[in-house]
């Protein structure tokens, strides 16, 4: 691998927004590595290598990052996009308490890990007088938590608060950091978020089912077609490239009408009148 092409390490890339992302980066001539749990599932390209990681554990990320460190040699690495991710659903009431760690494992800590493990290959792309970045995969359920996807939105919260911490620890090396927030993307990930809420569902309690029934109805109607609905993956492929290679990347890039309008409204409707307002979305 090149020691002065840009390369860029991609986790979560074996399916749908990390997949889309080491797709659009390759075409465009980027060198790409797939950090995915199956190296079956890695993208067919010439300018795309994979290596195994799980972001659930140190010692993969440290192991990557090493396998890395010797494909892109002393140019160091241009960029990392923090994709991998879980969805957890139901009402919080009744969530496993295994359940909300697993979720945080993934999209927080997990996070976290891999970034530490990556930060020294930025930094030394840096010293060397590049531009290196840091992209984070979260979604507008960090700004708008809507109901029985609590899990999810503090996770999504949480790495917000960590993006914004990291992106003004890293200014002194020039080491940008970019947020990607769309609202529901037409990816295998609600597919999951719907098992999930159907298994809590299966698992609840006769009084459960009286106090939520309805509105978890309506909540798997909207995770039913969210696919079918959802803006394409591609459209954060294209904000997560511009987030890696524009002299003046966004702190956040809010993809998609639905989740400009979420945020807009929240931003300006007094919470009583927002939170009625999704209320109303929640009937069966």
């Amino acid at each position: 691998m090149s020691t002065s092409a840009p390369t860029v390490v991609v986790t979560g890339a074996s399916t749908g927004i990390g997949r889309a992302i080491v797709e659009h980066l390759a075409s465009r001539d980027v060198r790409v590595v797939a950090a995915v749990r199956d190296l079956s599932t890695v993208v067919d390209h010439p300018l795309v290598s994979g290596v195994r990681l799980d972001v659930t554990s140190a010692d993969e990320a440290r192991a990557a990052a090493d396998v890395v460190r010797d494909r892109v040699g002393p140019g160091g690495l241009h960029g990392l996009v923090n994709n991998a991710g879980i969805a957890v659903g139901g009402p919080l009431e009744f969530v496993e308490l295994d359940e909300v760690r697993r979720q945080l494992e993934v999209n927080v800590i997990g996070q976290v890990g891999v970034t530490q493990a990556f930060l020294p290959l930025l930094r030394t792309r840096s010293e060397g007088g590049g531009r290196p970045r840091i992209v984070f995969t979260s979604s507008i359920g960090g700004t708008v938590a809507a109901p029985f996807i609590g899990p999810y939105a503090a996770s999504k919260h949480a790495l917000n608060g960590l993006a914004e911490s990291w992106r003004r620890e890293l200014m002194p090396w020039g080491i940008g950091v970019s947020t990607l927030a769309p609202a529901t993307v037409s990816t295998p990930i609600w597919d999951k978020a719907e098992v999930d809420v159907d298994a809590v569902v299966e698992s609840l309690p006769p009084e459960a089912r009286g106090y939520y029934g309805e509105a978890i109805a309506g909540m798997q109607k909207i995770v039913a077609g969210a696919e079918a609905a959802g803006i394409a993956p591609s459209k954060v492929a294209e904000a997560a490239h511009h987030a890696l290679f524009s002299r003046r990347p966004k702190a956040e890039y809010v993809i998609g009408t639905e989740a400009k309008v979420m945020a807009g409204a929240s931003a300006v409707l007094p919470f009583r009148v927002f939170d009625r307002l999704v209320q109303s979305q929640m009937k069966a």
